[in-house]
């Protein structure tokens, strides 16, 4: 047992070496733009009306550049949609004449404009909307309003990151506004301090419902776009459930890091996007009449990137640019732990969640967990780095990533920290300090998380980093759980439709960049197709005689195909570009064929250890009921 002074001794020295990152380090600094001739006097001009849906018009105004300077639209770090592609008629202007401006790169034109003062001005055509339901982070626009702004549609100076700029809107006279940017007392005008809050701060426009709450004084606003055929869903306890969650993140993280906040929710679209103050979420309004908590989970999860990644934030993370970053390899942090506490927060809150206990969900994670093998063939850190931006086929044979990993491994961190403190510190005391430590200019690193939950709890992890975070071997539940007398029972089932055996479908394909010939992704090699020699890159071409030319010709072929189906998969020679097993280099064109078989999946169960200590049951009756 480890000695009380001992303990309150690391814990004391946490204080002593945490120096926070204060994001003011002087009056002076309290001002909204600071003078420098270095940095252009920036104006925008976005321009958009309801009776068009396909494109909105942007112009720049800018003063005191250089004669020379470069202009591009940022790469986002997560959804890199793009939308350089979609720029159309750019030009400059300027008083004096001879202003020119020439694409250097696909995101990144230079502009000479003699005496430093220009005008440029652009078009974004929008791609055709895909079907219902639409990503919610990307722009559209409809008759009753749509989502414009951020890096979908700003270009800025490059090397003048740090100018503040001012955006006026122009939209038709019913419209309302919503977003991250600072109002001014024209209420189409907004502020931007930097070019980082430009790209980071979407716009939502038109016929906008809005309620709002405030949590310690700090306003906060929930606004909705419907669709004109919405289905009506009770807002009250929609907004009611958003202002209790919001203040248990709150008190998690100590108070709130902006100075408003804004939920931009959206009709018949998926999926969200964190940003520093605001969000942008699909909440389609027959899923909320249905269930009006359906987009909690969601939400939570989001919102606790509003500290846990936008502030608390990898070190790859270098702000605004039009450049791919270094792929992160903490994000199974900021992923999986923004995983953890949106579970947890709605339970605090009292809010619905999806599993009854902290148990049931713990068993439904650790499930998924061992149902992918991929979660033990590659590290949390080599998970990270696949998560964005990658080809779908980066973990050759495999699939998988940060978040599920992530979810555990804080999860079992929890639990190692609330064992060593006798439950007086948690993964809350973490999450703190990381705040304090990481949410300035210096981003962390694993070995900066390591550091941090070793002085928390003035326990050694370095085993469980070694092992879970850097190390791809599967993580002990059983080792963690024994904390909290707990234990797993794993038993395996064959997977059932209908009361019969489910046929293995667990292939797919996709079309590479630079081919044209569809090849196969597999998540398992041990699945029925692996077994029978595939493998992902293999290019297919016919199924049991039949051309395949689309992914959806193949997983409609796939879903139709029962136990005992044989299926001749014909492949084309190998492409140097797919991304095959090392160790396999099958010949050229040939013939596999597979019998369809069924499959299992684990099933676990978590049970108490008969005579478990007073201490590991005291621990689990506080673990279980989620307070911090």
């Amino acid at each position: 047992m480890r000695h009380p002074l001992s303990i309150l001794l690391a814990l004391l020295g946490i204080s002593a070496s945490a120096h926070a990152q204060h994001p003011l380090r002087h009056f002076t600094d309290a001002v909204e733009a600071r003078f420098a001739r270095s940095q252009p006097v920036i104006r925008y001009v976005l321009r958009a009306s309801d009776a068009d849906s396909t494109r909105f018009d942007v112009e720049v105004h800018l003063r005191g550049a250089r004669d020379t300077f470069q202009v591009a639209m940022a790469k986002h770090p997560e959804y890199d949609d793009r939308f350089w592609r979609f720029v159309e008629g750019l030009r400059v202007e300027s008083r004096v004449g001879g202003a020119t401006v020439t694409r250097e790169d696909s995101a990144l034109w230079r502009v000479i404009a003699p005496g430093g003062e220009a005008t440029l001005r652009y078009s974004l055509h929008l791609p055709p909307a895909p079907p219902a339901p639409r990503p919610a982070w990307r722009p559209f626009l409809s008759p009753t309003g749509g989502l414009v702004g951020s890096a979908h549609a700003f270009m800025y100076v490059v090397g003048a990151e740090l100018a503040p700029a001012h955006v006026t809107l122009e939209l038709p006279a019913a419209w309302r506004v919503a977003t991250g940017l600072e109002p001014t007392a024209d209420p189409r005008t907004f502020f931007a301090p930097s070019a980082y809050v430009l790209v980071e701060s979407p716009i939502l426009v038109g016929r906008l419902r809005s309620w709002r709450f405030a949590v310690d004084g700090v306003p906060h606003r929930v606004v909705y776009w419907p669709r004109p055929d919405a289905t009506p869903f009770d807002t009250a306890a929609f907004v009611s459930g958003l202002e209790r969650l919001t203040r248990q993140a709150v008190a998690l993280f100590g108070r709130a890091p902006y100075r408003e906040y804004t939920f931009l929710y959206q009709d018949a679209a998926y999926g969200a996007l964190e940003h520093p103050n605001s969000v942008t979420l699909g909440a389609p309004s027959a899923d909320l009449a249905r269930d009006v908590h359906s987009a909690l989970e969601e939400s939570a999860h989001e919102f606790v990137h509003t500290w846990n990644i936008m502030r608390i934030r990898p070190a790859e993370y270098r702000g605004v640019d039009y450049r791919a970053i270094t792929p992160p390899a903490g994000l199974w942090f900021s992923e999986g732990l923004s995983m953890f506490y949106a579970d947890l927060l709605l339970r605090r809150a009292g809010l619905p969640v999806e599993d009854s206990t902290r148990i049931a969900h713990l068993e439904h994670l650790i499930t998924r967990y061992l149902a992918s093998p991929g979660n033990a063939h590659f590290s949390a850190e080599q998970l990270s780095r696949v998560a964005y931006g990658s080809r779908p086929d980066a973990l050759g044979d495999y699939e998988g990533g940060p978040h599920l990993p992530g979810e555990l491994i804080g999860a079992m961190l929890d639990l190692v920290i609330r064992d060593a403190t006798s439950s007086r510190r948690s993964m809350d005391d973490v999450m703190r300090t990381m705040l304090e430590r990481f949410s300035g200019e210096q981003g962390f690193t694993g070995a900066d998380v390591e550091r941090v939950v070793r002085e928390v709890c003035a326990c050694e992890v370095h085993a469980l980093f070694e092992g879970h975070v850097r190390g791809a071997s599967v993580i002990s539940f059983d080792r963690y759980l024994a904390l909290a007398g707990l234990r797993t029972r794993v038993t395996r089932t064959p997977v059932l439709r209908d009361g019969q055996p489910e046929p293995d479908y667990r292939i797919r394909a996709w079309i590479p960049p630079g081919d044209s010939v569809l090849a196969l992704l597999l998540s398992d090699p041990a699945s029925v197709w692996g077994r029978a020699g595939l493998h992902t890159g293999d290019r297919l071409t016919a199924v049991n005689g039949t051309p395949m030319r689309t992914s959806g010709e193949l997983r409609s072929l796939i879903g139709r195909l029962r136990v005992g189906d044989t299926v001749r998969v014909a492949l084309a020679g190998t492409n140097s570009a797919s991304v095959r097993p090392a160790s396999v280099r099958p010949p050229g064109a040939r013939t596999v064929t597979v019998v369809v078989t069924g499959y299992d999946q684990p099933v676990v169960r978590i049970e108490e250890v008969p005579g478990a200590s007073d201490r590991s049951r005291a621990l689990r009756e506080r673990w279980l009921s989620g307070a911090p």
